[in-house]
Order: structure tokens, then C-alpha cells, then sequence
């Protein structure tokens, strides 16, 4: 998977890290910045999505497309797509260019819209990439748990760098018995959950 990353995937990693490295330091208003995970993270979460079961493959909140390119990685791996849910208009633009430039627009579907919205419509989830505003964890968490697979994974980023603010839904999650749960200090902290 990392070995063989297209070119064309490299080259949109690079450019969104190096842009999103520049709205951290300019100024930039905070919607408006990529807030997208390090390219550890990326690989963590592609990881794990290619050891994930069967199951639909979906991403809560896009942002610019970058986790979504490692996400791929982990989809063309196992034959799968993606299901990946932007709210922001502006935002959806980009990912859309993301995906084309990279060459995964034939395995990924953007959703545009509240995830909230569309994730009690689904069913059979394997594997979940949780990484939107933060006051939106807790109700995601709870649309999504029952909708895992067995074995199925729910990853929340920022479980460390926004730990007081997603304190109740990590919590919740560890103390949750239809899951096993724990956080990872990997990038900004991930949270894992395993369904039983």
C-alpha cells in the first residue's frame, strides 16, 4: 500500500501538507483551514482500514480529501469504497479536486451534507474515520456503534489534543460494552473502538 502510492497521490499529499502546515501559521480562519491529520495518522488509519472486516468503509467530515487518499490506499487494497461526508460547500470543492488529481474519484463518493443526517440510513459499517467538529463526536458516536459490523472499527481523531472536550464521548466509549476501546497516541490521539 505505502510502497506503491501513485504519483499523483503523492503529489496532492505533498501540496495539502504543505497548505495545510501554512494555514496553521498564517492566520487563516479556523473553517476555513484544512485541520487535516499527519501523514502518521494517515497511515494508521489506512492501516487499519485494510485489516478492518467487511463492511462499508465511510469517513465523517473530508475537509480538503487527505485522510480520504490514505483511506483509498486501504480500499483499492481490499476492494472496497468509500464513503466520505463534507457540510461545507467550499471544502467538498476541493476534496472533489483531490480526488481527481489523485485518481480515486472512481472509489470514492462524496457526500455532501451533515453526516448526522445520512448515517442512520446505513447499515453493515466495517470501519469508520471519525474527524469532525468536535460537539458533533458524541451523537456520530452513537449513530455509528450500533451500525458497525462485528469486529467492525470506529476511529475518532483528536482524542488527545481535544481530550476535555470529547472527554464524555471517550468516556462513553470505554466504558461501553459493546465495544473495546482505547486511546492511541498516535498524531493527535486516536480512539479506537472494536465492536463486539
Amino acid at each position: 500500500m505505502f510502497h506503491n502510492i501513485p504519483p499523483g497521490m503523492a503529489r496532492r499529499m505533498r501540496d495539502l501538507e504543505e497548505i495545510d502546515a501554512r494555514d496553521r501559521d498564517d492566520g487563516t480562519p479556523r473553517l476555513e483551514r484544512l485541520r487535516q491529520v499527519p501523514p502518521e495518522t494517515g497511515r494508521f488509519i489506512a492501516l487499519l482500514a485494510a485489516a478492518a472486516p467487511p463492511g462499508m468503509v465511510i469517513e465523517v467530515w473530508t475537509s480538503a480529501g487527505y485522510s480520504a487518499m490514505w483511506l483509498a490506499l486501504a480500499c483499492r487494497e481490499t476492494g472496497r469504497s468509500l464513503a466520505t461526508f463534507e457540510v461545507l460547500p467550499a471544502k467538498a470543492a476541493i476534496a472533489r479536486e483531490t480526488f481527481r488529481l489523485a485518481g480515486v474519484d472512481d472509489i470514492i463518493t462524496l457526500v455532501e451534507g451533515d453526516a448526522r443526517e445520512h448515517l442512520a440510513a446505513l447499515d453493515g459499517i466495517g470501519y469508520c474515520f471519525l474527524d469532525a467538529e468536535k460537539e458533533v463526536y458524541a451523537a456520530c458516536y452513537e449513530l455509528v456503534v450500533p451500525r458497525l459490523v462485528p469486529g467492525g472499527l470506529l476511529i475518532a481523531d483528536n482524542a488527545i489534543n481535544h481530550y476535555e472536550t470529547l472527554k464524555p464521548m471517550i468516556d462513553r466509549a470505554l466504558a461501553d460494552e459493546r465495544v473495546d476501546a482505547m486511546v492511541v497516541p498516535i498524531g493527535k490521539g486516536e480512539l479506537i473502538c472494536r465492536k463486539h
